[in-house]
């Protein structure tokens, strides 16, 4: 078993793109979501040209200024949480790794103390 398999069927959607929004990667879960779109298809392509405006400014923006991006969405009765976040290799932005998971409607809030 390679230290990364588990990435590949965890059930949540991970899109993996290069500093200019060419996908790298994509998990099972990513493929079967955007499976309308192409699914494994879009490995090299580009973000952008999969988000229209306003989202498409966004990713632009993300791009050139790298930092978190976190919200939730409803599509068809599920609600997802939406993170995307910049990765680093020895402290050069390379690129986003964006993490889509189906969460509940309503869910369970802790606040832990030290």
């Amino acid at each position: 078993m390679s230290k990364n398999n588990w990435v590949k069927e965890i059930k949540v959607a991970i899109t993996v793109s290069d500093e200019n929004g060419k996908i790298l990667e994509m998990n099972d879960k990513s493929c079967k979501t955007f499976e309308k779109d192409g699914g494994n298809k879009l490995i090299g392509t580009n973000i952008l040209d999969c988000h229209p405006e306003p989202a498409r400014t966004k990713v632009q923006d993300l791009l050139k200024n790298p930092r978190v991006n976190c919200y939730t969405i409803e599509k068809n009765g599920v609600k997802k949480l939406i993170y995307q976040a910049p990765w680093f290799e020895n402290d050069k932005f390379k690129g986003y790794v964006e993490m889509s998971m189906e969460i509940p409607f309503e869910m369970p809030h802790f606040i832990r103390g030290n």
